[in-house]
């Protein structure tokens, strides 16, 4: 017969955690005590601990922070932003309105930075393997395109010619490198990348916010499936500003355009039902 300490056992095993530790009076987050956690550290080293299991360094930090900075938001056309204003104008509240917009930060809207981190990482071992940079970005680049299509993540941009948040991160990133906070190795491989779109196109494609973000990510130590999570604790925080914004509009079921634009409808001319069926 299981005993109750049987039973306890099992239930500590079941949702045991490397974490947070938390009794009565007490929580430690990964061994730290909260209460020497708050007003001494920020958000960003509190992410790194939480994700990662240590603080960072000062350094470590900072291009953490600006990753996040960057990437808050990108005006209420960007469908998350848009999602969101169309949730609280149907009456959602706000924690409904950022569900809402979150869930739509997949593949397509949202995914390009951890593809990014993961075309980086796929260029590293081709490089392991014996390699020249050369090679291994062009070996990686048709292998990624044979198998996701023509769209590159991390280079290029549907709205900016040079998208005017990536250089001032590779910037930040070139100096960390050269203070020996990290490699640089992935901001060597993104723009190889970049020579080769060069060369290939005739003109510049530029690393865009994914593809710098992605280069801090991956410079960082930080996995693929991780560089989204970020992102989208990142994104979140416009989000909500726009949700918060919309609360004050008097909109009601706010729609994808206004509704003195027309659509166009591509289906059968007008009919008539005769009362038979076929």
């Amino acid at each position: 017969m299981t005993s109750p300490q049987d039973f306890a056992t099992l239930a500590a095993d079941y949702w045991s955690t490397s974490i947070v530790d938390i009794h009565p009076g007490s929580i430690k987050i990964r061994g730290y005590p909260i209460q020497e956690l708050i007003g001494t550290i920020g958000f960003p080293q509190m992410i790194w601990l939480m994700l990662r299991g240590e603080l960072p360094s000062d350094g470590e930090a900072r291009l953490l922070e600006a990753a996040l900075v960057a990437s808050v938001d990108h005006g209420p056309h960007a469908p998350s932003i848009a999602i969101s204003r169309m949730a609280v104008s149907c009456g959602l509240p706000l924690n409904g309105a950022m569900a809402s917009a979150l869930n739509t930060l997949d593949d397509v809207h949202g995914g390009a930075g951890q593809q990014a981190v993961e075309l980086f990482h796929a260029i590293e071992r081709a490089q392991a393997q014996g390699a020249t940079l050369a090679e291994a970005v062009e070996t990686e680049v048709d292998a990624f395109n044979a198998s996701h299509g023509k769209y590159l993540p991390g280079f290029g941009h549907r709205f900016h010619p040079i998208d005017p948040r990536a250089g001032r991160l590779l910037h930040l990133v070139d100096e960390a490198a050269a203070d020996k906070v990290v490699s640089g190795r992935y901001a060597t491989i993104g723009r190889a990348i970049e020579a080769l779109l060069r060369a290939r196109k005739g003109r510049t494609i530029p690393m865009n916010i994914d593809g710098a973000t992605g280069v801090i990510y991956a410079e960082l130590g930080f996995e693929p499936e991780l560089a989204r999570g970020i992102f989208c604790l990142s994104r979140a925080v416009g989000i909500l500003s726009h949700a918060w914004e919309q609360r004050g509009r008097a909109e009601r079921n706010k729609g994808p355009m206004p509704r003195q634009m027309p659509y166009r409808y591509t289906g059968a001319p007008e009919r008539h039902f005769d009362g038979e069926t076929q």
